[in-house]
């Protein structure tokens, strides 16, 4: 794979693992509102599983955002070591030729 197509296959991945942490920020939202609207309610199964399910969700969610932090580390210091942004350009070059 050429330096190009690795830099931005790793950027996808990046803004893929931004999407999951970001469903994960949502999920962990909502599953504090149901936890909020019980309080009236007074479901004990809710009242007794969903801590445990909104702490393995916070838990999976802080993974999640140290993956990401260390690839997006990674990707940058790819682009730069490869000088991304010169071969994108002789690539165009290349491409209007």
């Amino acid at each position: 794979m050429d330096k190009l197509k690795k830099f931005d296959l790793m950027a996808k991945i990046s803004r893929e693992l931004e999407d999951v942490r970001n469903s994960q920020q949502a999920v962990l939202e909502k599953i504090g509102k149901i936890e909020v609207d019980n309080i009236e309610l007074g479901d004990k199964t809710i009242e007794s599983k969903m801590p445990d399910i909104y702490q393995r969700t916070a838990d999976n969610s802080e993974s999640i955002k140290e993956i990401l932090e260390s690839f997006q580390n990674k990707t940058e210091e790819f682009g730069e070591k490869n000088n991304v942004d010169k071969l994108r350009e002789q690539e165009e070059i290349k491409n209007l030729k």
